[in-house]
């Protein structure tokens, strides 16, 4: 099977490679090789029974548009928000693909409504309490899809993708690639082979830890990226009120000063829910997501406080290393996600059901198994946010209260960077790699901005 460029992951970087190849040129022939489903049939049962059937692969994780498409669908218009993009192409130029992209998200029916811009005077009090607790407050206008309605502008974009010509293959995951006498690219191995004369790595999160063994097998270059690994924070809605109507999505970073880590606030989601995200099939991590729809919403909000850390030599295990942490999450809590409030973390004891039920926070994930996240964060992890809650507070008063919500463990996959020449080229020729899994980019935006780039390099 030859084509001219072969995609491998169907999230934002990879559907947006697609949008512009075939725009520069329609008779590219183009091929999308997709581990998970189709967006029809990308349905989590569990959001609907509130049991988990371990589906294989996973919906949220998998399948077409990626895993942060499927959670709540937030577009940061900002190029300071989602990635590293400005690195690779300058602040200028990643602002104005921004809005290039935004526009083409308007066409598929996004909402023209955007949050942080016309509340100045509420967002310069929040600024003013930020800076007395020492929290810097980034200002990034947010456009919410919303888990419901990014789920239909994402059906849009594949029926248009299918509709010009690209070929969509999905539950068909790449083994390997396949290279010449040369190292040149020549294709892909998944079902069967796959030749190109373009290769296009595009995997996303959950396919970072695939990625990163295929570098190793292949001696594509990469570099140790950071590791973010934290908790997500369940409270009541009247908590976050201020925030939430200002800026939807509240973008805070601190430096803890027990240890002068960056801890950051992360994917916000006012009346949202929390969930679960399984990778590799058992691996049980925390996220979150809202729904568009007022009658859908919930009495709560929840965001991600996430560690920074970045290691230095011999330390080359971003990935294992927050996976083991996950892990340990996981021996505990039955492969299910542990929950402990905040009260409890303070007093060092453990969460029991009879607590955790007399909270006026009543938990959005239903089978969050309550526990001692003590004993599975490494303690500088856990101090760091402790010291972040109670900076918060002084902006949202009530966050740090012995009622507050900690899920754990976050973890973001995108900690193995590879190394990329002009164009995202790798060091094997016509190889080009993006989005989240390659530690480029960390969001939708960025990483469909990171597709437009690919797609006019390849034309």
């Amino acid at each position: 099977m030859d084509y001219d460029v072969i995609i491998v992951g169907a999230g934002p970087c990879g559907i947006f490679t697609a949008l512009e190849l075939k725009k520069l040129d329609p008779n590219k022939n183009i091929l999308i090789l997709e581990k998970g489903n189709s967006i029809s049939k990308r349905i989590c049962p569990k959001r609907k029974t509130g049991v988990c059937v371990n589906c294989k692969p996973c919906n949220i994780t998998t399948g077409f548009a990626g895993a942060g498409a499927y959670s709540d669908g937030k577009l940061s218009l900002s190029p300071d928000v989602g990635g590293n993009l400005p690195e690779y192409l300058g602040y200028e130029k990643t602002r104005e693909l921004i809005k290039y992209v935004d526009e083409i998200y308007l066409k598929f029916g996004a909402d023209n409504k955007i949050y942080g811009i016309d509340k100045d005077k509420e967002i310069q009090e929040i600024r003013k309490k930020a800076i007395r607790s020492n929290l810097k407050l980034v200002e990034c206008p947010i456009r919410h899809m919303g888990t419901e309605e990014g789920y239909a502008i994402y059906g849009r974009i594949e029926e248009h993708l299918e509709k010009i010509g690209v070929d969509l293959m999905f539950r068909t995951p790449v083994k390997d690639i396949i290279l010449d006498e040369n190292r040149k690219i020549k294709g892909v191995i998944a079902d069967k082979e796959y030749y190109a004369d373009k290769v296009v790595i595009s995997v996303g999160r959950e396919g970072s830890d695939w990625l990163r063994h295929l570098c190793i097998k292949h001696d594509i270059d990469t570099e140790t990226g950071d590791v973010d690994i934290g908790v997500r924070v369940e409270t009541r809605n009247e908590i976050m009120e201020e925030l939430n109507e200002a800026m939807y999505e509240s973008k805070l970073i601190y430096y803890a000063p027990t240890f002068d880590d960056k801890v950051r606030t992360f994917c916000s989601n006012p009346g949202g829910e929390v969930s679960t995200e399984y990778y590799d099939e058992e691996l049980a991590v925390v996220n979150g997501h809202s729904y568009k729809a007022e009658e859908l919403k919930s009495d709560n909000t929840n965001f991600a406080l996430l560690v920074t850390k970045h290691f230095t030599k011999p330390f080359n295990s971003p990935i294992e290393y927050g996976m083991h942490i996950a892990k340990l999450g996981n021996m505990l809590s039955g492969h299910k996600v542990l929950v402990q409030r905040y009260g409890d973390y303070k007093r060092g004891r453990r969460t029991t059901e009879e607590r955790l039920y007399r909270n006026n926070i009543i938990p959005t994930l239903k089978d969050a198994v309550p526990g001692d996240l003590s004993l599975v964060l490494p303690y500088r992890i856990l101090k760091s946010i402790d010291d972040m809650l109670i900076a918060l507070d002084n902006v949202a008063p009530g966050l740090a209260s012995d009622e507050t919500l900690l899920y754990g463990v976050e973890v973001k996959f995108y900690s193995n960077k590879v190394v990329t020449r002009n164009g995202f080229e790798t060091n094997i020729p016509n190889l080009f790699v993006g989005g989240d899994g390659a530690g480029i980019t960390r969001g939708l935006m960025q990483a469909s901005v990171n597709g437009v780039v690919l797609g006019r390099k390849l034309s």
